[in-house]
């Protein structure tokens, strides 16, 4: 499918000997007498004998434990594998272990806000907070199994709280404060919480957000609520009644007590977008986020104890709790609330300068966003220190590949990543010591069996085919909350191939080993036959200077073939014209084929996006099927809700036509 590989980057010796993977590699020779050719043979041993590579990250890492575990793994039958059984652990003793004599007083997370300057928490002062809250907690009657819920922005008092609930064994669950009450309480009332963490409001773009109605509002709505601990973020006090004060609780000093759970007790629960009908409730346990997040960050990112990271996201986002895992590799968390690009594109890059940063992450529309702003981040700010820029949340074009080597720092790894919240992990992600090719994910995950396989289930190689996984993973969900019998569970992931995990993504594995994301199959295009995934055509699109944005829908019609508009945002100064169309679609017919044509190219306001910054699709294509909003998308869940409206106004046209 490809004639030529072009690679943006190349590993040195350096890198790759000084990386977290290499070490790990020379552990397996000197320990286990295992040695490997390349990365991908590595791979090929992880996912064929699972139970021997998932037994190595437990002693590699040293998991500490207050019971072993009797087998790695009881069975491979998916939906059902349970992981080391009889285990006894600790998140959070992890998070905390690496604050002892003199690394007591290194950063553990730094941070800044728009509210905020500079602000660093030491581990020592860290560890004292986290203990403190717990034992408030505690005497709260909040304990083991509870749930807790949060309305918190991306702060280190909701780091801390997190780490606090974890080593008590509470379950925690949390929403980003800018959602609303309805979009929030359909996640929260599924799980009936005891205690809740919420600010009193927030900044975004210098406009002030106040929370305080919304607060009592989801107090009222959620019965089980005994607790409800009040951070005065945007006020020095608060206005909720009978609200304990987060950094009252916080003040004294004692020593943390980590509960010794199971290995898959509940350590939180995620939610799906839920822009479609209520969101699952995703339930993820203790050692499989743990073991997960070591081997993730560790060896696909390079991440270690003298790094510092960030993964720009909010609360409601699942790399928040990727970017709460660098504790668990000791790194220091560098945690920004606040919009990226106020006052400009620049923020996010001058806050990499002044924390030090080794890895920043951020969606893919950020990074493109910043390339069609034409800025250049080491004009703004000091980028050398950057040796890994991490993107996920759709795929990242190859014109955008070339902007960061070329803008930012041409020694910096391209760390493309995929994965999802029902797995709060990557299938397919970065790798330090393998080239990096324009528009390629470098490898598939360690331990992940992942796999393109065709409509009659066959692996297929270098062919666009579903993502899926014939493997069971440490962080696969224990269960969704409230669905008793596995039912929605099943049909969710194990429908379309019994017994294999299918995703939800096309993607193509190439000649070597990595793999290239073209979208999501249930927003599949088929036109006159030949399906395609939607990625491909936004590449081919937005590849032009005017093109800001842009989404495509197929939508089918009875007894005619499907129509395909394409929706298109200009970038300032631009305009949709005749001439402008014609180069669309010349773009689209050299990069693909004139199959992949629109029948109709019509410029927007806004592409619709989910809090995460997906393209809402499926959502779009149902309204032009005639189905209601209401049926169709969940308004707080999204990034920019007024923008549906001119959708809701072309498909009433639409319709009309029909």
């Amino acid at each position: 499918m490809e004639n030529t590989i072009d690679v943006v980057w190349q590993p040195s010796d350096q890198r790759m000997r000084d990386s977290q993977l290499y070490h790990y590699l020379g552990w397996l020779s000197t320990r286990q007498g295992l040695q490997f050719d390349d990365t991908e043979a590595l791979w090929r041993w992880s996912v064929t004998h699972l139970e021997d590579f998932w037994a190595s990250i437990w002693a590699y890492f040293d998991i500490l434990h207050s019971a072993p575990y009797d087998c790695v793994l009881d069975s491979h039958a998916m939906p059902g594998a349970r992981w080391f059984a009889g285990a006894r652990l600790n998140i959070a003793e992890h998070m905390l272990r690496f604050n002892q004599d003199a690394d007591g007083h290194k950063p553990a997370i730094m941070s800044r806000s728009e509210l905020r300057g500079l602000q660093t928490l030491s581990w020592e002062g860290f560890r004292n907070q986290v203990a403190s809250l717990a034992q408030a907690l505690r005497s709260m009657g909040v304990g083991k199994g509870d749930r807790v819920v949060a309305y918190m922005p991306n702060i280190p008092e909701t780091v801390v709280a997190f780490t606090a609930c974890a080593s008590i064994g509470a379950i925690w669950s949390s929403c980003s404060p800018d959602m609303g009450v309805h979009s929030v309480l359909d996640r929260f009332q599924q799980i009936a919480p005891k205690a809740m963490f919420a600010v009193d409001g927030y900044r975004y773009k210098a406009r002030d957000f106040d929370r305080n109605s919304v607060v009592m509002r989801l107090r009222e709505g959620l019965p089980t609520l005994q607790q409800l601990i009040l951070l005065p973020y945007l006020n020095a006090g608060h206005a909720v009644d009978s609200a304990h004060d987060f950094h009252a609780l916080t003040q004294d000093r004692t020593a943390v007590v980590f509960e010794q759970v199971e290995f898959d007790h509940p350590l939180w629960i995620l939610y799906s977008s839920g822009t479609t009908g209520k969101p699952k409730a995703i339930v993820h346990g203790h050692g499989g986020v743990l073991l997960e997040t070591l081997k993730n960050l560790s060896f696909h990112l390079d991440i270690g104890p003298n790094d510092r990271f960030m993964w720009f996201t909010t609360t409601g986002w699942m790399m928040w709790n990727s970017q709460v895992g660098a504790l668990m590799v000791g790194a220091t968390a560098c945690v920004y609330d606040g919009s990226p690009n106020f006052p400009d594109l620049g923020v996010l890059w001058r806050f990499a300068e002044e924390t030090g940063m080794q890895l920043l992450g951020a969606s893919a529309a950020y990074f493109d966003a910043c390339r069609k702003a034409d800025i250049e981040p080491r004009r703004m700010a000091d980028t050398s220190r950057i040796v890994t820029v991490g993107s996920t949340g759709s795929p990242l074009s190859p014109d955008t590949y070339h902007w960061i080597m070329q803008r930012v720092n041409d020694n910096a790894m391209i760390a493309s990543v995929s994965g999802g919240t029902d797995v709060v992990t990557a299938f397919v992600s970065s790798c330090p010591m393998k080239p990096v090719v324009a528009g390629e994910i470098q490898m598939r995950c360690l331990g992940v069996a992942a796999y393109a396989f065709d409509t009659s289930g066959n692996r297929v190689n270098d062919e666009v085919g579903e993502l899926v996984i014939t493997e069971p993973m440490p962080s696969m969900p224990l269960y969704f909350w409230g669905d008793d019998d596995f039912s929605r569970y099943t049909a969710s992931y194990f429908d379309t191939y019994p017994g294999y995990w299918r995703h939800g993504d096309w993607m193509r594995i190439t000649p070597r080993g990595g793999a290239v994301i073209h979208g999501r199959s249930d927003a599949t295009i088929n036109r006159q036959g030949v399906r395609m995934g939607t990625s491909e055509i936004y590449r081919a699109v937005e590849s032009l200077d005017e093109i800001e944005d842009s989404l495509v829908i197929a939508v089918e019609q009875p007894g005619a073939a499907a129509w395909m508009p394409l929706f298109v945002v200009t970038r300032p100064g631009a305009r949709m014209s005749a001439e402008l169309a014609t180069r669309i679609n010349s773009s689209i017919r050299n990069q693909l084929s004139p199959r992949h044509l629109p029948d109709t190219i019509i410029e927007v306001a806004a592409i619709p996006r989910t809090l995460s910054g997906k393209k809402m699709e499926l959502p779009i294509k149902k309204l032009f099927q005639g189905a209601q909003l209401s049926d169709v998308a969940n308004t707080d869940a999204m990034s920019n809700p007024d923008s549906v409206d001119q959708y809701i106004a072309l498909a009433g046209e639409y319709n009309l036509r029909d």
